[in-house]
C-alpha cells in the first residue's frame, strides 16, 4: 500500500518582519486544530535559513485537500509567507523502502 504525506515548504514574504503576536496566535491556533484533527505529521520552524519560515507534514487524503489546509493557514491568508506543496512518499520497512 502506497502511504503519502504532504509537505508544505512556509517561505517568508517581505511582509514576514511585521508579523505580530496577534497573527502568531492565530497561526499557533490553527496549528493545534490541525493537530487535533490528526492531520499534522509534524509541524516545525526553521532557524537559520533566509526566506524559510518552517513546514507542515500534512496528512490528508488528496493533493487536493493538503492545497486547502495551506490555503487556510493564518501566514499565507494574511500575506505574511507562501507556500510550495510537495508530494512525499513515505519509505518503511512495510514497503521495502520503496524498492
Amino acid at each position: 500500500m502506497e502511504e503519502w504525506v504532504y509537505v508544505m515548504l512556509i517561505k517568508k514574504t517581505k511582509e514576514y518582519r511585521r508579523l505580530n503576536k496577534a497573527k502568531l496566535t492565530e497561526h499557533v491556533e490553527n496549528l493545534q486544530e490541525l493537530d487535533n484533527a490528526g492531520k499534522i505529521e509534524l509541524a516545525s520552524a526553521f532557524k537559520g535559513y533566509s526566506g524559510m519560515a518552517g513546514m507542515f507534514v500534512l496528512k490528508a487524503e488528496s493533493y487536493e485537500e493538503a492545497e486547502a489546509i495551506c490555503k487556510k493557514e493564518p501566514l499565507i491568508v494574511a500575506g505574511f509567507a507562501t507556500y510550495e506543496l510537495h508530494r512525499l512518499q513515505i519509505a518503511s520497512k512495510e514497503n521495502n523502502y520503496l524498492l
